[in-house]
């Protein structure tokens, strides 16, 4: 069996990553970026960093904002339109997973136009051209968007989460600067880094997992466990660690997949607009538990990554315990919630249940599952 591995063409990492965004610009004769972020990013002057140096260097640019935390199929259609408008020849996507995300898909469509309704692109689409070149700039440190070859787009109208998978979309650089992070509130800080901590996680458990992705997941999964709440309460280190952190895991689960945690987390989103993250955090143990018997000797690697001591002297049983209780302290220790109570309604549970099943995450899932296993997992939880 051959396997593939996409990465980024090139990525710059650290403190003032995003000097070098016009010296790349330039050398890659482009003449004018088309720049996503969201309409937060921009108020609260974080979009204005890279403006800044676009400026500084003479480089045009034109802004799009439009953009929504969970961004629709509406969102990218506006933001074709006004991509074709601008006479832009790239784009630089500043934010999380909405403002990288939107930008995939417009890139995509920029050069795919046959799939402009959108909702074609959902799962493995067949496009045939690589997206319009993106810049990705990531002021989160979860999403790794940055440094994935997929995006998730909301179908409004069916209150469902598309999850659209394409080599041609992943960004040719991306300009990993914790100073780009340093205004995330803590809540957000939390949420992000527990969706970056799932990646590792379930990226490492997934059915496609391999030698090479599990190198990087293992290390994602140290580098999340000793730093988030460090990035929590906002230290420099804190930050740059989680940076990092969050990068190293896209790395892997952009190449091999995911599971059942996110296909519950996606519809979550869709239908009450929960924060991908927050909903990530409070499925991820119970789920952990659900899997464990499909997971061989794993959980003890993720209890040695977690910084729990003495696993090699352990059972099965208490190293996977272990595991799970790790996680579930990480999360507490952030500020996430324990449960879906204030979220989920009772009576959406089928079709909860119904969409996380349909979500093209599952298959990857290490144990095999039913609605009716999704939906008692979603029961389990309120």
């Amino acid at each position: 069996m051959a396997y593939r591995f996409v990465l980024n063409e090139t990525s710059c990492h650290g403190a003032g990553a995003i000097d070098a965004i016009p010296e790349e610009a330039k050398g890659r004769g482009f003449q004018k970026a088309f720049v996503c972020s969201d309409p937060d990013l921009v108020k609260f002057g974080v979009t204005k960093k890279v403006l800044d140096r676009l400026e500084g260097a003479g480089l045009p640019y034109e802004l799009y904002s439009e953009i929504k935390p969970n961004p629709t199929i509406e969102n990218v259609q506006t933001g074709v339109k006004a991509y074709q408008a601008s006479g832009a020849d790239y784009i630089i996507a500043i934010g999380g997973g909405s403002s990288m995300d939107t930008a995939k898909a417009v890139g995509i469509i920029i050069n795919n136009p046959e799939f402009a309704d959108v909702r074609s692109l959902e799962g493995v689409a067949p496009t045939k051209n690589k997206s319009v070149p993106i810049f990705a700039v990531p002021t989160t440190a979860g999403t790794a968007a940055e440094v994935t070859i997929n995006y998730v787009i909301t179908d409004a109208e069916k209150n469902r989460k598309m999850v659209c998978v394409d080599p041609k979309d992943i960004p040719v650089i991306a300009f990993v600067d914790p100073d780009m992070m340093s205004s995330m509130p803590k809540g957000l800080t939390a949420a992000t880094g527990m969706d970056a901590l799932t990646h590792a996680i379930e990226g490492y458990i997934t059915m496609g997992a391999w030698e090479l992705s599990d190198m990087f997941h293992l290390k994602a999964i140290e580098i999340i466990a000793r730093s988030l709440r460090a990035a929590v309460e906002n230290t420099p280190e804190g930050r740059a660690d989680m940076a990092l952190g969050q990068y190293v895991a896209g790395m892997g689960f952009s190449n091999v997949g995911l599971g059942i945690v996110h296909s519950m987390a996606h519809p979550l989103g869709a239908l009450y607009d929960t924060p991908h993250g927050v909903a990530n955090a409070i499925i991820l143990p119970t789920v952990m538990e659900y899997n464990a018997p499909a997971t061989g000797e794993k959980y003890r690697e993720i209890a040695r990554a977690m910084g729990v001591a003495g696993v090699d002297q352990m059972t099965q049983e208490e190293y996977r315990k272990a595991a799970i209780d790790a996680v579930k302290k990480l999360s507490e220790d952030v500020g996430i919630p324990a449960d879906l109570k204030e979220i989920v309604k009772r009576e959406d549970i089928p079709f909860l249940a119904q969409s996380a099943y349909d979500d093209a995450c599952r298959p990857g899932n290490p144990k095999e599952t039913s609605v009716e296993d999704i939906a008692k997992l979603y029961e389990s939880l309120i």
